[in-house]
């Protein structure tokens, strides 16, 4: 039998302006298709915040019964609604909802992975081209700080993805475009067979 494989995340894990492939969490399904011991089930919504995912994952992860829970999350969270002004989710806030998500998906799971979070193209994000919203490096750094201290303190793995896209791999400033989808894919791929979880 298939083991499952679940992915939250906002709108880039549900695949975001990738024309090619559907996005870093498609690329991995096609690749893992070819083994045919994996269901990958993309439970990316975009604009999603660990509030956002607190309200569902138990359910999603209960009907699904996972092997492994990938989890990307917290751009959103660390959004202002002008600029200089209040973050979406506060810092500590946060910091708290993480250490539910964990507890929530150890029920589930012992193998369990957050990517950290990835710097974007702020001059294209403050703000946005859809909207008045405001993105910025300097928030987004601290929420991956927090992100990374909580699952070193929880135990938990943590993928280091702050660095990984330069600005030409942005759509957007905040999406990524295919290449940059195809540089996170690679990024988990990699982290997947390291850990001998896939292969």
């Amino acid at each position: 039998m298939a083991e499952g494989i679940l992915i939250f995340g906002a709108s880039t894990s549900w695949g975001a302006w990738d024309r090619e492939k559907g996005g870093w969490v498609n690329r991995l399904r096609l690749m893992l298709d070819k083994k045919g011991e994996f269901f990958v089930y993309n439970q990316g919504v975009s604009g999603d915040t660990t509030e956002d995912l607190l309200k569902r994952i138990e359910i999603e992860s209960s009907a699904r019964d996972p092997f492994l829970i990938i989890i990307s999350m917290g751009d959103n969270d660390s959004l202002t609604e002008s600029a200089g002004g209040k973050n979406l989710v506060s810092l500590e806030k946060y910091g708290e909802n993480i250490k539910k998500i964990i507890s929530i998906s150890k029920k589930h799971t012992n193998k369990l992975v957050f990517l950290g979070l990835k710097k974007i193209d702020e001059e294209k994000t403050n703000p946005v081209s859809w909207g008045s919203f405001y993105y910025t490096n300097a928030n987004i750094s601290k929420y991956n700080n927090k992100l990374k201290d909580v699952c070193k303190t929880e135990g938990i793995e943590f993928l280091d993805m702050f660095e990984l896209l330069s600005e030409k791999d942005f759509e957007d400033g905040l999406h990524p475009n295919s290449k940059g989808h195809e540089k996170i894919f690679r990024k988990v791929m990699d982290f997947l067979i390291l850990k001998r979880w896939v292969f």
